[in-house]
């Protein structure tokens, strides 16, 4: 596996960054957007300790599409997280995913 991620990275076509200490951002040359997020429902809130994660679109390298992650509940790791939401953003002539990823708030005094 670590070959084959080196030899994207020396092709040219795959790129990795972190523009933030927990954010990943992976770029994998893809040219056609994801379509417009699901409507889902969100299921009853099994207690008061969870934060819903909407549910978004992952790409699939070797099927060469989207594909649709469900929302789920999602317990935060550490007191004040929030769930920050992944993004797609259009940069130059391809697609980039920043995926979800947990912060911590900052608490005012």
């Amino acid at each position: 596996m670590k070959s084959l991620l080196k030899a994207l990275l020396l092709a040219g076509m795959l790129a990795i960054a972190v523009p933030a200490p927990a954010q990943l951002h992976v770029g994998l040359n893809i040219q056609v957007g994801p379509p417009p997020p699901q409507r889902e429902e969100v299921v009853v809130r099994p207690s008061g300790h969870v934060v819903w994660i909407a549910g978004y679109y992952r790409w699939h390298p070797r099927r060469h599409e989207y594909l649709w992650v469900k929302g789920h509940w999602g317990r935060p790791p550490r007191p004040h997280s929030v769930w920050v939401p992944g993004r797609w953003e259009r940069r130059h002539n391809e697609w980039v995913n920043y995926e979800g990823h947990w912060e911590t708030e900052r608490v005012r005094k």
